[in-house]
């Protein structure tokens, strides 16, 4: 059982500095030992594998046609390997759509790292991940975000009627988020989006997972060291 408060914390995103603090959150990944990912091939995969023997970054998304997830999964195929090597972690993208567009969805952003899917959203709702979308004031929108609504849905239907299975990819209702885990049960971090534009800035989960340096998301995936 975990029960976790984020400290405020700043980002430099560019040339913007973010704030923010994130409420308290009761996560218990014993609830999910029992549960099963797939992966591109349709392999079952126990979920407790990802974080049994270090610790793992898991990214939930809304949907695989959800355009503010592709924007967002875009910037997380820029991390190197080679900086997740160094710091003995994993980073992991579960999707809820079926197995088969895992890898239309890698060929579209360029992902190359972990990737399964969980098609019962057995894991969400387990977790406790929202359903339905909640707005606030005060809320900051993701720095990883580049499209535009309008274009953004426009670029997501297209996406859905030329798939070679016509669906939504998931429920289109369900909200992600992030989880920090391993080795082991323990959890050190977890968020649960409240929208589609709710995610946590990379370079938050990086520095919280131990990852050293900062990755600037404006173009390429500079490394700047601080």
């Amino acid at each position: 059982m975990a029960e976790l408060k984020l400290p405020v914390t700043r980002q430099i995103e560019s040339g913007i500095i973010l704030e923010s603090e994130s409420p308290q959150v009761n996560v218990d990944l014993r609830d999910v030992d029992d549960c099963f990912i797939y992966d591109r091939h349709g392999t079952a995969i126990p979920f407790k594998s990802l974080y049994q023997e270090r610790k793992s970054i898991i990214i939930f998304v809304r949907n695989f046609l959800c355009y503010s997830c592709k924007d967002y999964v875009d910037d997380l195929s820029k991390i190197p390997k080679e900086v997740l090597e160094d710091a003995n972690v994993s980073l992991i993208v579960i999707g809820q759509s079926a197995h088969l567009h895992i890898q239309p969805f890698c060929s579209l952003t360029g992902y190359a790292h972990e990737i399964y899917v969980d098609p019962e959203r057995l894991i969400y709702h387990k977790l406790g991940m929202k359903r339905e979308e909640k707005f606030t004031v005060s809320a900051q929108p993701s720095p990883h975000v580049k499209s535009g609504i309008l274009m953004g849905q426009m670029r997501s239907i297209w996406r859905a009627m030329t798939s070679p299975v016509f669906d939504f990819q998931g429920d289109l209702h369900q909200q992600g988020g992030a989880i920090i885990a391993g080795p082991g049960s323990q959890v050190h971090f977890c968020h649960f989006d409240m929208n589609h534009l709710d995610h946590m800035p990379i370079n938050w989960l990086l520095e919280l997972a131990g990852v050293q340096g900062t990755l600037n998301f404006s173009n390429k995936p500079k490394v700047i060291h601080v």
